[in-house]
């Protein structure tokens, strides 16, 4: 038939629709008109009004253009919008078959049926289906267009359904804004699967403040009896160092309706926030009691407490622990071995490291390159330099697990002196990083700053720009040096070394309030357990911690973990670590005013600093002898800028003892000792230092025995110290015995026990002539 044949009736039907209402419309006609609107919607995607009958197109016609598979889903958006007004009856047949074309053929174009669904009275049903729809195609903004324009009535639905779209979007930390906004008003709480999703991620990315408020809203609403939901809790509150919500949780999941039995990786959650809120002691009591009820521990169990032996030096407890674990078999990994080693190294243990690394090799651990970082430390750390430069070069000639890490550290190592052929040594270090595609990180650029800055090579830096090419580190280092230096030249509005930096009118003798800080309940000891016995608890140490979380809320005030010099994570801490990286510049040549000034200077800006930062000031304002501004700088931090570190208190120590109050210092040391604060030889050596100063010979010679006990082992430094403080108080024989041990312990003497040597040679040359 000839085309203007089929098309003459087309045109009379329409011409006549207007005047009276037309008689439905046969499967003929209908096929027809399908077909011509498909035909014009094939060559251009806009449909002019004129092809369109007055009277709505019947269901069929919509169903053939919206499921036509040659047409672009462009075309059947504008079809759609052409065709059908906002109160069609057809829309609920219509409208999902259009969400699900555009969602699987062209997702943007869902955004441009927003303003039609506000305009249809049929909003209960759009919105729904289309935030659905715009959710699952990653259209988020559109899709918070669509909640910002919704009615105020069906917003907590919408939130309702949008919430668990968000959590499950690819980016979930992108959506967080949204979710923080939505959660708090939609109709009921997301699904708890989709919740634990969220708080895991924030976990993982240390998102702190959006994890607790999400947090907070489940709590509002009630928390799921979910073992899982849980664990995630008192885990990332742990690592964040919030062991009294951790604990809390805990007991919180015994008192739920039903109650929410705990499994192994709770213990193992629990068990880590003890370890890092330093109360290895409690974590070792939950361990035994697990394993008394039958709890098998894993390999997570494992790492957990010896990781907290070894960082508290409970070296022994860590140990008896590993023979455990081997003797019952149970499947052990890399990651505790290098625990271990790296404890023993820290412990100053150097025959029982390297003995420990033969055992790894012995019971089939395949060594990491983590494992082989933790040996070259180590060595270096215990005065044997020459061992780790030759392990280094042996497993690079080899060609066997080194990684950026292993290269640091002999280059922090070689810059740490300044002299100037150890520094062009690092430089060729660095450059064959580059070379086998090692990233030069921030660490490593810092540590060769500091040795060019130590041995005045300045033709070195100049080398680095030419070979490290693909970090973009190394140029915001020197661009941020090159401000810092405009900066400095600047007026200076402070006293000379800074001493007015940190003015301080309180009580000196104030300082047990440190250890103690206002607002945290009494000394951070828990009740003894007068408890009634429960037959049925299987940790019932634990029980009572969890029921008096809140004596242990100050566990902020401490960390066994020692401040970096760099964090090394990015932006986020790029000018904090610049700043610590100068500082030691300017402190290590007694440029303690530069020193301060960069410190003005980068607080006033709103940065704050970390623990290196105020240990770094406060060590040099010591040997300056400005105490009064060592405890200002202390009690501007109060526990809340950064957490002290065992070197805060190594400060605290040493200024008690320029002051003559040694007996305060070691007051100091045994309430720390029993908040399970675990201290490392530097502050004892400062100690029994402190008490030789003052004629305290005997207690200082009783630290020594609590060195001894407490499984770490003195070095050349608590040697050194014992037997000059006991040659000047004319214990000549104490002297002598305290060297006999050094040497029966394999410690190598070094400059300083030389000094001391011939002092001692002197006085017994003076005791023999006045027994003659």
């Amino acid at each position: 038939m000839p085309p203007g044949m089929a098309a003459a009736p087309i045109r009379r039907a329409l011409s006549t629709a207007a005047a009276t209402p037309p008689p439905p419309l046969s499967s003929l006609t209908d096929a027809l008109l399908a077909t011509r609107l498909a035909s014009h919607l094939l060559t251009t995607p806009h449909l002019p009004a004129a092809l369109l009958p007055a009277s709505p197109l019947p269901l069929p016609v919509h169903l053939h253009i919206l499921r036509h598979p040659a047409l672009p889903p462009a075309s059947k958006l504008s079809f759609f919008l052409a065709a059908t007004p906002p109160a069609s009856p057809l829309l609920a047949s219509t409208f999902p078959l259009l969400l699900r074309t555009l969602a699987a053929g062209s997702p943007p174009l869902l955004d441009a049926l927003l303003p039609f669904a506000l305009s249809s009275p049929c909003l209960a049903t759009l919105l729904p289906s289309l935030l659905a729809s715009l959710l699952s195609a990653s259209r988020l903004d559109a899709a918070l267009a669509l909640l910002d324009a919704a009615p105020p009535d069906l917003l907590p639905r919408l939130a309702a359904a949008a919430l668990p779209s968000l959590i499950d979007s690819p980016d979930p930390i992108a959506a967080v804004p949204a979710i923080r906004r939505l959660l708090p008003i939609a109709s009921h709480p997301p699904p708890v699967r989709a919740t634990n999703r969220l708080l895991q991620v924030l976990s993982k990315e240390n998102l702190c403040d959006d994890f607790r408020y999400v947090f907070d809203e489940m709590s509002r609403r009630g928390l799921p009896s979910n073992v899982r939901f849980y664990n995630i809790c008192i885990h990332a509150f742990g690592k964040w160092r919030q062991l009294d919500m951790s604990l809390k949780l805990f007991g919180a999941m015994k008192a739920a309706t039903p109650p929410v039995v705990p499994d192994i990786c709770t213990y193992n959650s629990v068990i880590r926030a003890l370890v890092v809120g330093g109360r290895v002691a409690d974590a070792l009591v939950i361990f035994d009691e697990m394993r008394s009820f039958g709890i098998e521990p894993d390999v997570f169990t494992y790492r957990a407490v010896m990781n907290g032996c070894c960082k508290s030096f409970r070296m022994d407890d860590a140990l008896l622990v590993f023979q455990e674990m081997r003797s019952r078999s149970a499947v052990s990994d890399v990651v505790v071995y290098n625990s271990l080693l790296d404890g023993l190294f820290k412990a100053k243990k150097l025959d029982e490291a390297c003995g420990f690394f033969e055992t790894m090799v012995a019971d089939g651990i395949q060594c990491s390159a983590s494992t082989h970082n933790t040996v070259i430390d180590g060595l270096f750390k215990n005065g044997r330099a020459e061992a780790a430069c030759r392990l280094f070069y042996e497993l690079r000639r080899k060609g066997q697990l080194l990684d950026g890490i292993s290269y640091s550290i002999m280059v922090r190592e070689f810059c740490k002196e300044g002299v100037g052929d150890q520094v062009a040594e690092a430089l060729e270090l660095v450059k064959e990083m580059e070379q086998r595609g090692f990233v030069v990180d921030l660490v490593t650029i810092t540590s060769l700053l500091i040795g060019f800055n130590r041995s005045k090579r300045w033709d070195l830096e100049e080398q680095i720009v030419k070979f490290i090419r693909d970090s973009s580190v190394l140029p915001d280092a020197i661009r941020w040096k090159s401000n810092m230096m405009v900066a400095l030249r600047g007026p200076q509005d402070r006293g000379k070394d800074g001493t007015a930096m940190f003015s301080f009118d309180g009580n000196m003798d104030d300082v047990m309030s440190l250890v103690n800080p206002v607002g945290c309940s009494d000394s951070g000891e828990v009740p003894p357990n007068n408890d009634p016995k429960d037959d049925w608890s299987l940790s019932p140490h634990l029980d009572h911690l969890a029921k008096h979380a809140d004596s242990l809320n100050n566990s902020a005030i401490f960390t066994m973990h020692r401040g970096q010099r760099v964090q090394g994570m990015g932006a986020k801490t790029f000018d904090a670590d610049m700043v610590n990286t100068y500082l030691s510049i300017f402190l290590a040549k007694g440029k303690l005013s530069v020193a301060c000034k960069l410190f003005e200077i980068f607080t006033n800006l709103g940065n704050k600093g970390t623990s290196y930062t105020y240990n770094s000031l406060m060590t040099s304002f010591v040997k300056k002898g400005y105490l009064k501004q060592v405890w200002a700088t202390l009690h501007e931090r109060g526990g809340q800028l950064c957490p002290n570190d065992v070197a805060t208190y190594n400060i605290i120590i040493q200024g008690l003892g320029q002051m003559g109050k040694a007996e305060v210092a070691s007051t100091i040391i045994d309430r720390l000792s029993k908040k399970g604060v675990y201290m490392d030889i530097v502050m004892y050596n400062t100690l029994i230092n402190q008490f030789g100063k003052v004629g305290k010979v005997e207690e200082a010679s009783c630290l020594f025995e609590q060195i001894v006990r407490s499984g770490m082992k003195p070095d050349v430094v608590t040697f050194n110290t014992l037997i000059n403080i006991n040659a000047k108080a004319g214990r000549l024989k104490e002297a002598d015995k305290y060297l006999r041990r050094m040497i029966a312990e394999g410690i190598a003497p070094n400059h300083a026990t030389e000094t001391i040597l011939v002092f001692l040679h002197k006085e017994i040359e003076k005791k023999r002539q006045q027994d003659k």
